[in-house]
């Protein structure tokens, strides 16, 4: 999936993520891990608008980011205590 705006957007839809949807980067990314296995990013955006109410836009970051840090093996450690699963 191409990124559909600037690396300078994309950064600010990361960091905004915490506040706009009460969940940590990390936390999406343990949702990704658990979901259906669909090889697309779109149909993994579309599947985390869907099932969260997210936007297409902090849908796509998530996506977009939880790919980049896998292919480079960075993805954020797991944090013991805190949550592990979205509101729906």
């Amino acid at each position: 999936m191409p990124v559909s705006h600037s690396p300078e957007i994309h950064a600010r839809l990361l960091a905004r993520i915490p506040e706009t949807t009460g969940y940590e980067l990390r936390e999406w990314f343990d949702i990704l891990d658990r979901g259906p296995a669909l090889t697309s990013c779109v149909e993994r955006a579309h599947w985390l608008s869907d099932e969260y109410g997210l936007t297409h836009g902090y849908a796509t970051a998530i996506v977009q980011e939880f790919d980049r840090r896998r292919r480079r093996h960075t993805l954020i450690p797991f944090q013991r205590g805190r949550r592990t699963t979205a509101r729906s």
